[in-house]
Formats: C-alpha cells, structure tokens, sequence
C-alpha cells in the first residue's frame, strides 16, 4: 500500500509517500481502508520530532480516519466488512490502509461525508471534555474562545453553543473571525489589537469571560486570563502561538479564577467513564443532525505536505483533511 513514511524527524518538505506492506489485523482488530485522514497541530510536531513523546522511527503519521472496514479478526463485534466508520490511533492515519483496534473506530452516521467523519473525534472529544467535563459550561454563560478558526477553536464554538453558552470568538484576522460567526460565534474580537480586551469587555457587557478555552497560548493567554470573570475558569488546550505564557501567581487569587489543564490524549486511559460519556453525547448530537464536523480545505494524497504547510503557517480555516481513497 502506499503511505506517508517519517524516517527521520525532518520539516514536512523532506517526508515522502513510500510503497509498505500492508497491515493484518489481529486479535479484536480491524483494518480500515482509509478514505480520509485529518492533519492537526500535533501531527506537524511528531513528524519534526518536536512533540512531548516521539513515534519511533519509521512511522506514519495522522491520528483520525474514516474509511470502510475490509477486515476484521476474531474477537470482534458490532463491526464488519463494508461498514462505513471514523476512528483515531496514535499515528498511521496517513496510509491507504490502518489497523486498530476495533474499540478505536465507530460506525459512522449515515450521510456523513468521510472528510467530516475523519475531522471529527480529536477535535470534538477535545471540545466536549474540556467545557464540559473540565471547566463545566452552564447555560447562559460567557465562553471566550481563542484561536477560533481552527479546527479545535471552531469545534468549541459549537459545542459551546450547543451546551447554552453565549460565545465569543478571538481571531486574527478578518476572514477568521467571519468565519467563526458564521459557525455560531455570537460576537468577535481580533486579539491582535493593543486594546483587543476593550473590545471583550465591550462584548461580554463588561463581565468578563466565565470560561476561556485556549488552544494559543503565548502572551495572550495572559491577556485574556486578565479579563475572565470572577470564579473563571481557563483551559490550557494548547500553544499553537509557539511559546508556552507564564501566569503571575496573583491573577488567579485576584480573578478567584481557576487554570485547568485539558490533555485530550489522556482521557481513554485516565477517566475513561468521562471519555465513554463524551463520545455518548457526541454521537447523539451528530445522529440528531444538531453536530455537523467542519472540514476545512481538502487536499489529495499526492499534495499531503501542502496540508501540513496550510496547518503550519496558521493559515487554516476549520480542520485540514487529506482525500486518501
């Protein structure tokens, strides 16, 4: 089969599209004739080595899918060759063909296109778990939501929406912040501004954000965490900005405000019960058509480094998404 091969840490421009064997499944696995794969933040980093963990070398990179299961092997039930399903796995995503487990796939709703089945579970268990399980969004309150037209940022803005939140978007530029109205923002904000918390305090009705989801990072993080209401709650999702903000102590003793951490890829193996509840409430709203995945630009095989590239600069708009079958 044909898949994008990392054997040494190197910038996109230097990782090619190899001819490897293709994988058997064993034991309550199945393999995935991959249509789909999504490329996110994290990707970019592993492929030049500069993620917390590294994939041993060779590896193929991308973590969601969706494609149409060929194979299954004992052990497995609920799923069989022909089904239509969307999953994620640590890396191997990148490939014409993946093998997971089968608990790692679901079946994927019926109309659902495979580029939005392979932008969704990152995105949205990330979303789901971080407003509601970490910060605990209730109807009627203030979310602020930094970065919002990426894939995460976008997937917030929903999810907030969905969950009763009056949501404010902080982007870039123009286009961004269009782009996240029309996704349901109910005000925006250019962050890049000297006196962009004027502007939210404008469009909070001076209140201040109660909750803050950050996927940015960097000197504005502590800017907005300036601005977040009284018993706030901000969290820390990620650093797309590229440096990691450091918080004087006394803003959460003054803000009475709380600094939670939101660390998507621990969910499975450290609170699986929330994890379980997640993708529950995920899978009903995509089902009742209330969810829909935004997908962003998609890109062929052959053109896979200019997906990385779109996702790199910053530039992109929703999740990037590479059309493999």
């Amino acid at each position: 089969m044909k898949a994008v091969v990392v054997e040494q840490y190197a910038p996109i421009d230097q990782i090619g599209l190899k001819e490897i064997a293709a994988p058997e499944p064993g034991p309550g696995q199945i393999r995935v004739r991959v249509q789909a794969a999504s490329i996110g933040f994290v990707d970019g980093l592993k492929v030049e080595g500069r993620y917390q963990t590294r994939d041993p070398l060779p590896f193929t990179p991308g973590a969601e899918f969706a494609g149409v299961v060929d194979a299954v092997a004992d052990g497995v039930t609920g799923i069989a060759p022909g089904m239509r399903v969307m999953g994620a796995a640590r890396s191997g995503a990148l490939a014409e063909q993946i093998v997971v487990p089968a608990a790692a796939a679901e079946i994927m709703p019926d109309g659902l296109s495979m580029e939005a089945g392979a932008a969704f579970r990152t995105n949205y268990l990330t979303a789901l778990y971080a407003l509601g399980e970490r910060g605990r969004l209730r109807t009627g309150e203030q979310l602020l939501v930094l970065g919002a037209a990426g894939g995460t940022g976008i997937a917030a803005i929903q999810i907030g929406k969905l969950l009763g939140a009056r949501v404010i978007a902080a982007a870039s530029t123009e286009e961004k912040r269009n782009f996240a109205a029309s996704f349901g923002a109910d005000a925006v904000v250019d962050y890049t501004k000297s006196d962009w918390r004027d502007a939210l305090k404008e469009a909070s009705g001076g209140h201040g954000p109660d909750v803050i989801f950050d996927p940015v990072g960097g000197e504005v993080s502590v800017q907005a965490f300036r601005s977040i209401a009284w018993n706030g709650r901000h969290l820390v999702v990620g650093f797309a900005a590229g440096s990691i903000p450091a918080l004087p102590f006394n803003l959460p003793l003054l803000k009475g405000g709380l600094l939670i951490g939101v660390d998507a890829a621990q969910i499975a193996r450290r609170e699986p019960d929330a994890q379980t509840r997640v993708m529950t409430q995920l899978s009903a709203w995509l089902n009742d058509g209330k969810l829909t995945p935004v997908v962003g630009k998609v890109f062929t095989f052959d053109d896979f480094r200019a997906a990385f590239k779109t996702m790199q600069t910053r530039a992109a708009l929703g999740k990037m998404v590479v059309k493999i079958g």
